[in-house]
């Protein structure tokens, strides 16, 4: 005598469930969003690091370094009026950064502390100062746009 087969197994039982496929596809989709959040927001920060420094030679915008992991240790020799090529370099890095790593904005000039703090009249509040306070609201925007 033949086994008989439940309904729901004769019904359903040849059929591949997509539950974990979804789940998958969510699961990366949420982490390239993440990446993309993280690198946005660091570009934003940097971008505006970069914008909000005095000029005077150019070489203090020059030497915004972004890293990944560990902080840069050396200043540049680089002159920079604009911000252009530093923006550019800083969106070039920015592209191999995922979410979970380190990163660093940091400028070495051994003038940068004491503009931060007011010694240029062209930034009186400094750039980091001011950068951080936008922070949250830069990360909000940020992820309203990947969000969609």
């Amino acid at each position: 005598m033949a086994e008989k087969v439940h309904h729901m197994t004769a019904r359903y039982g040849g059929l591949n469930g997509s539950f974990s496929e979804t789940l998958r596809q969510y699961r990366d989709q949420t982490l390239a969003d993440m990446d993309e959040i993280f690198q946005r927001v660091v570009i934003e920060i940097g971008t505006t690091l970069i914008r909000l420094s005095p000029v005077d030679t150019g070489r203090f915008r020059g030497n915004w370094q972004f890293t990944i992991d560990s902080p840069a240790s050396a200043s540049l020799d680089n002159y920079d009026k604009e911000g252009h090529q530093t923006i550019a370099e800083l969106v070039g890095g920015v592209q191999s950064l995922t979410y979970g790593q380190t990163a660093y904005l940091v400028n070495n000039l051994i003038y940068a502390i004491p503009l931060e703090y007011g010694h240029s009249q062209q930034a009186p509040a400094g750039m980091v100062r001011i950068t951080k306070e936008s922070f949250q609201a830069i990360v909000e925007q940020v992820v309203r746009e990947v969000s969609g």
